[in-house]
């Protein structure tokens, strides 16, 4: 199916408060990442990471399906050695991966391949009981790309990712939950109301302190020394007691006394 060609934007945002709803806005070809989804996505992650006002993202889809991944078009012409066309479908969820806001994916149906490799890339996971989590890439002759293997074993450890990539098993919203790949199964009605108000909690924090506690939970999980780890938290708390949220809220603490 041809790429559509309205000059609407493929990536829909709604501004709850203090939370911003991106929706992938292709439900006829099941929000593929095509050239233009991915460019209208790295514009909406970042248009939202310079604005102040929003404090968390929540990602999800429109239609039946979260994300189904990558275009084949990309695929092929990767097959027929244009490379640089696999890096163009991860440029979409690696830009998600690195926003500095929290951000939480509402998984609303299918995530796979590429698409599942979207849904990874958010600090949380909620899943609809609709939610299908399939990795999909060997059941295409492929290999998994952009990080897939070390993001997928970070979140369910490295048996279930074999069960997932070697075996081809997709895990439901509720299967989902039970691994702690999401945080939890919700009804799909409630899905991107409960994501809300989850990412509403980020806008009682210091946006400067989530900033760094998340750049710490990332490179705390690829550092295999602890004590590196502990150096690193050392060195950040310790700035964080000179900031002014640190010295507001122990004065809000000790008024409480």
């Amino acid at each position: 199916m041809p790429e559509p060609q309205s000059s609407q934007p493929l990536v829909h945002r709604e501004t709850r408060d203090t939370v911003a709803v991106l929706r992938l806005d292709d439900p006829e070809r099941r929000n593929v990442l095509s050239p233009r989804m991915v460019r209208d996505l790295v514009d909406a992650v970042e248009r939202c990471e310079r604005d102040e006002a929003v404090s968390a993202i929540v990602l999800t889809g429109a239609g039946p399906a979260f994300c189904a991944g990558a275009e084949l078009d990309n695929l092929l012409a990767a097959a027929e050695g244009e490379e640089h066309r696999l890096r163009e479908v991860y440029a979409g969820f690696l830009a998600v991966a690195a926003c500095r806001l929290p951000t939480i994916a509402a998984v609303n149906g299918p995530a796979v391949g590429a698409g599942f490799n979207l849904a990874l890339a958010c600090d949380i996971r909620l899943a609809a009981e609709e939610a299908l989590f399939d990795c999909r890439f060997a059941r295409l002759g492929l290999h998994p790309g952009g990080g897939h293997t070390w993001m997928l074993t970070r979140a369910v450890g490295h048996q279930r990712a074999a069960a997932m990539l070697l075996l081809s098993q997709p895990l439901k919203g509720a299967e989902a939950a039970d691994t702690g790949l999401a945080l939890r199964c919700v009804p799909g009605t409630d899905l991107v109301e409960e994501a809300v108000a989850l990412g509403a909690r980020a806008a009682s924090t210091d946006p400067a302190l989530l900033r760094t506690i998340k750049q710490t939970l990332l490179e705390s999980g690829a550092e295999p020394d602890v004590t590196r780890v502990i150096d690193t938290e050392f060195e950040r708390q310790v700035r964080s007691l000179h900031q002014p949220a640190f010295k507001e809220a122990m004065r809000r603490a000790r008024g409480r006394r």
